[in-house]
């Protein structure tokens, strides 16, 4: 594997690593296995051939065909990959994409090329019929991971900033070329203690919305977003109760990583969104301990009401007050 293609994929994540547990057998050349990252390996792979044009290297020795037929084939994965809608999330997927783009090649480079990433060969595929999940509530579009939150990216009791490693499958074959190369190139700056060129090429990825992250002595580049939580609408920081809803939203999400279900955007712009950390349901837990209203004009979802009519008989956070202002009214008279 070549030098920016190393930095890649140190700088998309830890997924990346080798891994180290399991069956060493059933592990390809860069540690990924159809339980790990093949999918992530695979995508930024096909991104760095985007920009420099090398195939990865060790390739050949999965391979029986020539570096240019090898060049041909990434070309082709690379448009197809593009054209996916939306790209490949898992192994399975990774690997029939793979499969249909190079149909027209041997058996033995196509079984190759899926071992090299870890990915399943054709005869252990099943059929997987193409409907959306009946786990997922109605109306959401996708999910995602998030990073640990930081504390203060949340802004208010209902609305805080996340960032996405650009590892995760769906993220990486969106990432612009300028910002890969940028983290490229700010990597090399740094290695060369040319700090003041850093900071210029980080100022360049955070214009267009990506970071990158130190997390536990990996950096990450992530994707930045700003989450609105659906149906809920917490006290403004300035209300009564503001400071207090914002804070019990820091102390459920701190440090943690999250589920998000995304419905859509905003008039701002924000991602719309149902929360899960941990195994809890970031909204309900906010409606039950009196720290936002059920926002009934955009959500009509009736355990949202039963949770806060909970609140209100038991008069806890914000309920304690016996005529708390509603925050669409307060934001209204201050417009």
């Amino acid at each position: 594997m070549g030098f920016l293609g190393k930095l890649v994929r140190f700088l998309l994540g830890p997924c990346s690593k080798p891994t180290t547990t399991g069956d060493s057998e059933s592990l390809g050349p860069y540690g990924v296995s159809a339980a790990t990252v093949g999918v992530s390996a695979l995508a930024h792979d096909l991104f760095n051939f985007e920009i420099t044009s090398q195939v990865p290297e060790g390739l050949s020795q999965h391979v029986v065909s020539s570096k240019k037929a090898q060049a041909n084939w990434y070309r082709k994965l690379v448009e197809a990959w593009r054209e996916a809608q939306p790209p490949p999330r898992t192994t399975e997927e990774a690997a029939r994409l793979v499969i249909q783009t190079l149909n027209r090649q041997q058996k033995a480079d196509v079984e190759g090329l899926l071992a090299f990433y870890g990915l399943p060969l054709p005869q252990t595929l099943v059929q997987v019929p193409a409907e959306v999940p009946t786990s997922l509530p109605q109306g959401v579009q996708f999910e995602f991971q998030t990073l640990p939150v930081d504390a203060k990216a949340v802004a208010d009791g209902d609305g805080l900033t996340v960032y996405v490693s650009t590892a995760d499958p769906r993220e990486s074959s969106c990432v612009p070329s300028e910002v890969l190369m940028a983290a490229v190139r700010r990597a090399k700056a740094r290695a060369k203690k040319n700090y003041t060129r850093a900071d210029e090429l980080h100022k360049k990825i955070t214009d267009a919305g990506y970071r990158v992250l130190n997390i536990q002595n990996e950096e990450i580049l992530a994707r930045k977003c700003r989450i609105r939580l659906r149906g809920i609408d917490a006290p403004e920081n300035a209300m009564p109760y503001g400071q207090e809803a914002k804070q019990e939203l820091v102390r459920l999400l701190e440090g943690k990583c999250l589920r998000v279900l995304v419905y859509g955007e905003d008039q701002f712009g924000r991602t719309v969104a149902d929360l899960h950390c941990n195994g809890i349901f970031v909204q309900e837990a906010l409606l039950k301990k009196g720290a936002a209203w059920h926002y009934a004009a955009y959500d009509q979802r009736p355990e949202f009401a039963r949770w806060e009519k909970e609140a209100r008989r038991r008069r806890v956070g914000l309920w304690a007050s016996s005529n708390p202002e509603k925050p669409w009214e307060w934001r209204k008279h201050r417009r």
